[in-house]
């Protein structure tokens, strides 16, 4: 656990990692605090807004169960487990008895469609999956092709049955022990594959050792102002499939010992979450960009709801000043903005009680954690050179590879660096600067362009509530800057407002950045996690 120093230079120059040769991600989030004190684990909030409460011992008793019950049936160390239903009591339970009986847990966002659970179950081999009825029924049709697939388990308890070859994961605990000793795993034992959002091309499974627990740590604990504190609860509306949901809040939250909140809720509503905040009194919460963005709708709210936050951190995105000053008006916190992906996660970052934030700039590089601006032969670059956002390896919050995809492993790596494939700029004082996806870069009349920036200032504008920008190509210029813009209530689409928007980016940004031409949309094309996928707005140019 970080200890707060007097400078950012001392945090760093006094951090060591302690990863130990065995580790166990289920003994360390959950059996190590189940010592019968009924110390708060999960609590779930349904539909209805009844609140359900666990403790450790019981997480401790009930993964013990179901660890028992996959051991007996022939679930065995290293096999994939499936698991697709949203934030709930079983999926912790079924994550933390995976990683007990030493298989790998497979997270699966729940909003996938058939497609793409085919591909993941497929490529991962999985031989069991723990869902829902409504999730049993989007892959009874895929059953046939899916041969390593054994069985399927649905969380509801009901009378009138389950789909064909479905069991009840509750029925499944019957009869079996609450004891069970752990599989004693090293900590670079695979733990958790999970795959890639796609942004850029066909998804690859992520493979995860125990250690990612530990190496997530310092970059959540950095986030967070120096996590966990006295009275801390956390919650995110993330999906605990994204690594966001899972390694950013779920699993180290447990592994501290704060108790998390589950509610997920079908469609997001700002008043709803606001409302949730202050009914759980909830300190802690990891929102992605376009969450924060939503929330933006209610005016005011610290005057309509008696919330009491602590932190909050946000990644996936870049956030802008403007997002940060909202959310010190309206949050009364400063938002620490973090950054990573799903194979080297949280590994820079701001923290506000630590250091000032810079305009533009995403954070630091979090103490353990070494990074660097490189070029393609991983060589560091001069201090303001645009390069490849990299991790020197090894590294505990590294993955191990990508499942089956050795040759897709090695093209990520340049010498000792881990690429990220983000453009970024560091300065003189470790401070980094996110331009973009090093495909997302605009090539227009010899200027590359980051997109990162014009979205940025595009945001600052009263007119729009989202946007994203992508290059057109043009036959004088190779490329254009085109922008797509989700329009703020109370505005509507005309070439007055178009020619507007153009005129202030222009005064604010180099004259070749502003967008050429804009297009107005209901909405942008997300990854599951919130991103925006750019490379479909490409796509639907190109016809």
């Amino acid at each position: 656990m970080l200890k707060k120093e007097a400078t950012f230079a001392e945090q760093r120059a006094k951090f060591t990692w302690d990863i130990p040769k065995h580790f166990n991600i289920g003994v360390a989030a959950c059996d190590r605090w189940a010592d019968g004190s009924g110390r708060r684990a999960i609590i779930v909030e349904g539909r209805d807004g009844d609140v359900l409460t666990y403790t450790f011992d019981q997480l401790k008793a009930l993964s013990n169960q179901l660890a028992n019950h996959w051991h007996e049936v022939g679930v065995k160390r290293g096999d994939r487990i499936g698991i697709f239903v949203p934030q709930c009591i079983e999926s912790v339970i079924a994550h933390l008895a995976a990683y007990k009986l030493g298989a790998v847990a497979l997270p699966l966002f729940y909003l996938f469609g058939p497609d793409a659970l085919q591909f993941r179950l497929s490529d991962s081999g999985a031989t069991a999956l723990v869902t829902d009825v409504g999730g049993a029924e989007k892959i009874k049709d895929l059953r046939c092709d899916l041969p390593t697939l054994k069985a399927v388990y649905c969380i509801e308890q009901q009378a009138n049955g389950y789909p064909a070859e479905c069991k009840s994961l509750w029925a499944s605990l019957d009869g079996q022990s609450e004891s069970f000793s752990p599989e004693n795993t090293l900590a670079d034992d695979p733990a958790i594959i999970i795959y890639t959002s796609g942004t850029t091309g066909k998804p690859k499974g992520a493979l995860h050792a125990h250690r990612v627990l530990l190496g997530h740590l310092p970059g959540v604990e950095f986030s967070h102002d120096f996590f966990p504190q006295e009275g801390d609860l956390m919650w995110t509306p993330a999906d605990w499939a994204w690594i966001g949901g899972l390694l950013d809040v779920l699993l180290p939250a447990l592994y501290h010992g704060v108790p998390v909140l589950a509610r997920r809720f079908e469609k997001f509503d700002p008043s709803a979450v606001f409302a949730l905040l202050a009914k759980h009194q909830v300190r802690n919460i990891f929102f992605p960009p376009t969450a924060l963005k939503m929330l933006r709708a209610v005016a005011n709210p610290r005057q309509l709801w008696n919330f009491s936050l602590r932190s909050v951190a946000s990644g996936g995105e870049a956030l802008g000043d403007e997002l940060i000053k909202w959310g010190q008006a309206a949050l009364g916190v400063t938002i620490n903005e973090f950054y990573g992906q799903t194979e080297c996660n949280v590994v820079v970052s701001g923290c506000s009680t630590l250091f000032p934030r810079k305009s533009g700039m995403i954070g630091r590089a979090v103490p353990g954690h070494t990074v660097a601006v490189v070029d393609e032969h991983g060589v560091p670059l001069a201090v303001g050179v645009t390069g490849n956002i990299a991790i020197k390896s090894p590294d505990p919050v590294m993955f191990l590879g990508y499942w089956n995809n050795p040759n897709a492993t090695a093209e990520k790596f340049a010498d000792e660096y881990l690429l990220t494939g983000d453009l970024g700029e560091i300065d003189a004082e470790g401070y980094i600067r996110y331009v973009g996806r090093d495909d997302d870069v605009i090539t227009s009349a010899g200027y590359r362009i980051g997109p990162g920036p014009i979205e940025e200032c595009l945001l600052k504008h009263p007119s729009v509530r989202m946007a994203a920008v992508i290059g057109k190509k043009d036959p004088q210029r190779t490329e254009i800057v085109k922008a797509f813009i989700v329009l703020a209530e109370g505005f509507e689409p005309s070439e007055q407002l178009v020619a507007e928007i153009q005129a202030f980016v222009r005064s604010h940004l180099a004259a070749h950045e502003y967008p050429r031409e804009i297009s107005f949309m209901e909405s942008l094309p997300t990854t599951v996690t919130g991103k925006v996928m750019r490379r479909s707005l490409r796509e639907s140019e190109e016809g």
